[in-house]
């Protein structure tokens, strides 16, 4: 898939604009993020343009989730964190309309409380069943095409 217009990540793939590439392969790039919460917040991005996790062709799901795990790695090894975060925001929350994961190095105390915003529990536990059964069933149906 080419390059989408006027997608910064785009681009940034086509040396249009810059930015500081930590790592590629022939299906990602990451480069670090440039309003990062901490020093070494990666973007894994897809070289083809997709803007969701649900439009990747499943072919290229893996090097994706590779890339994050070679980035988590080596951002616990080289910047000395104690762990990442890996998160992917689809349409709400993301700033750029072209698929990336977030690897963000954390360490205890660094002022990240787990999830970014507040948690809303199920009213009961059969709301929660009902819930996992809608999801079981829209599962099953993506699984068949």
């Amino acid at each position: 898939m080419a390059g989408a217009s006027g997608c910064v990540f785009c681009e940034i793939l086509a040396g249009a604009s810059s930015a500081h590439q930590v790592w590629e392969d022939d299906a990602c790039v990451a480069i670090l993020d440039h309003r990062p919460l901490f020093p070494g917040h990666c973007l894994v991005i897809p070289r083809e343009h997709h803007e969701t996790l649900g439009d990747l062709p499943a072919a290229l799901v893996p090097p994706l989730f590779t890339a994050a795990r070679r980035l988590a790695r080596a951002a616990e090894s080289s910047l000395g964190a104690q762990g990442t975060f890996i998160g992917i925001n689809n349409r709400v929350s993301q700033s750029v309309p072209h698929l990336h994961v977030h690897v963000v190095p954390r360490r205890r105390g660094d002022g990240l409380k787990g999830f970014f915003w507040p948690r809303h529990p199920y009213t009961s536990p059969q709301d929660m069943a009902r819930v996992a059964e809608t999801l079981r069933a829209a599962a099953a149906a993506e699984e068949q095409g």
